[in-house]
């Protein structure tokens, strides 16, 4: 776009006639809180500043603030395209975590979420399609699509169960890189318009924390991929021709110091400089449709969300905050533990998916042991070429307080487990003691989400909770509030205090740079 143009709020908010000014704090506070009217801040004969959400007579008029909607935060384009009333979405969290309930809260609230789907077998999957789709018709949905370098099986069969089942908004997560997979449904969703337009009929949402991943999914498909499937019929040569000419993902989400797999990273410095980049390829490419770039990660309060869209975000993702609310598909003591948690509480631990590669997730480390010995497990690892090759009281030692059962027999549950869901990584650990060893040990990365997951009774200091920094702040913000008890926390309720308090702190900012003071009794937003 070359030229400024002006996006007027979603819906025309009402005016609330009122002459009288507040000069308390409680009255201020209540004006400011009324978003869908104008304050007039004004000044009265002794010097007093007070405001109205009216036209005051008889006093001096200092400056005046619009009405301000949580609608109007982000980027309207984002609204559009994804049919949704406010920039805030929901991030997919693994094993469904990120449940059918969360997804169906967030749709039915006019809010996009994704489906965890990662982890889960493909039977699970569908029935979670089926059910997310009858509840929510004219979509307002997305599902997972996790990147699966050591099992990529799953990713494949991911995509096909997508095409076929119709869900048309993908969440991609953990690429390194792009497959022919993901480029696949992208790709194949390709069509063009009367007008001679490319219609995207697949949406990517790509959720990423690396300058050189972004710029993979900021430009088009590669042209090596692309004729490698028309050639073996996945797509056409028309669908070829409009690749060339739109990015990978429509939305790009900066994953900073996030739960789960995670770079750490600080969200001032990763968000302005993915925007660069992405004004540096949107200069190169011309899309007719910038790309959009969303922050998730650290986001779980007014105050963050906030600073997210004054950085530029065109929407924010939340995922902690959304474990601990009742809709999520975690046990109730594991959303205990959660609306316990502060921002100390949290570790890296290794990852079940990629635990060879020694990439690592943030987890809690309140109230469980997963994390120290989900890296004892990588330690012997590390150190031994097999199982056999372990001491033999180091291994007993496993068996009795990690596994509870002879490794033997976890093994056994291994074949039956990747029969399943992937034999290729059986026959990859035939021969190879250190991949065999290394499926038993993801047996309880793997099961340890589960039973957090379900509430395996016995099993709660072994529970893995995959959580950031995010959810202590969120515990701060909502102590004292209708909000702190666990059993009180609704996904769509949490989405609209954040946003509501986002646009409340934006007043606030609006009326210190117009040289007012606020004073702190009205610094803050409360949950009402």
């Amino acid at each position: 776009m070359n030229s400024l143009t002006f996006t007027p709020p979603p819906q025309k908010q009402p005016r609330i006639k009122d002459n009288r000014a507040a000069y308390d704090n409680d009255g201020i506070k209540r004006a400011l809180l009324n978003l869908e009217a104008a304050c007039t801040i004004v000044r009265d004969e002794n010097g007093r500043i007070g405001i109205s959400n009216g036209t005051p007579v008889g006093v001096q008029t200092v400056t005046t603030l619009p009405p301000i909607s949580p609608q109007q935060l982000g980027d309207p384009a984002f609204l559009r395209f994804h049919g949704v009333n406010m920039a805030y979405t929901g991030g997919a969290m693994a094993n469904g975590i990120a449940s059918e309930e969360l997804v169906i809260a967030f749709g039915q609230a006019g809010m996009l979420c994704s489906f965890g789907a990662a982890g889960l077998v493909p039977a699970r999957v569908e029935a979670a399609i089926k059910r997310i789709q009858a509840a929510l018709p004219n979509g307002r949905y997305a599902f997972n699509l996790i990147h699966s370098p050591s099992e990529e099986n799953l990713e494949r069969s991911a995509v096909n169960m997508y095409l076929q089942q119709g869900v048309h908004t993908v969440e991609a997560s953990a690429f390194l890189g792009l497959t022919k997979h993901i480029v696949r449904y992208r790709v194949s969703g390709l069509s063009q318009n009367g007008a001679g337009g490319t219609v995207i009929g697949n949406k990517v949402i790509a959720k990423l924390s690396r300058r050189e991943v972004a710029v993979k999914f900021m430009k088009p498909a590669p042209a090596k991929i692309v004729q490698a499937l028309v050639s073996d019929g996945s797509i056409t040569s028309q669908q070829a021709t409009l690749a060339a000419a739109i990015p990978m993902a429509d939305d790009i989400t900066v994953e900073a110091d996030s739960g789960g797999h995670t770079d750490n990273r600080p969200l001032v410095n990763l968000l302005p400089s993915i925007i660069a980049l992405r004004d540096e390829i949107q200069a190169e490419y011309g899309y007719a449709q910038p790309i959009r770039v969303g922050a998730g990660g650290g986001i779980s309060t007014p105050e963050s969300a906030l600073a997210a869209f004054m950085m530029g975000a065109a929407y924010v993702v939340t995922g902690s905050v959304n474990q601990s609310c009742v809709e999520a598909g975690a046990s109730e003591h594991t959303r205990k533990l959660l609306a316990q948690a502060e921002m100390a509480d949290v570790i890296m631990a290794p990852a079940a998916d990629m635990f060879e590669m020694g990439v690592k997730l943030q987890v809690l480390k309140r109230g469980t042991m997963f994390p120290m010995r989900a890296q004892k497990l990588y330690d012997l690892y590390e150190q031994y070429d097999s199982i056999d090759a372990i001491p033999t009281a180091e291994r007993a030692k496993l068996e009795k307080q990690i596994f509870r059962a002879p490794l033997d027999e976890v093994w056994q549950g291994c074949i039956t487990f990747f029969n399943e869901r992937d034999p290729e990584q059986l026959a990859r650990a035939k021969g190879n003691g250190k991949r065999k060893m290394a499926l038993i040990f993801r047996w309880y990365l793997g099961l340890s989400s589960r039973w957090s997951n379900v509430g395996e009774n016995g099993r709660q200091i072994d529970y893995q909770i995959w959580c950031g920094p995010a959810m202590g702040a969120f515990n701060d913000w909502v102590r004292g509030s209708r909000l702190e008890p666990y059993d009180q926390r609704h996904a769509a309720d949490v989405a609209e205090q954040i946003m509501r308090g986002a646009a409340y702190l934006y007043r606030l900012q609006q009326l210190k740079m117009a040289g007012v003071a606020v004073p702190p009794e009205i610094s803050r937003y409360r949950p009402m």
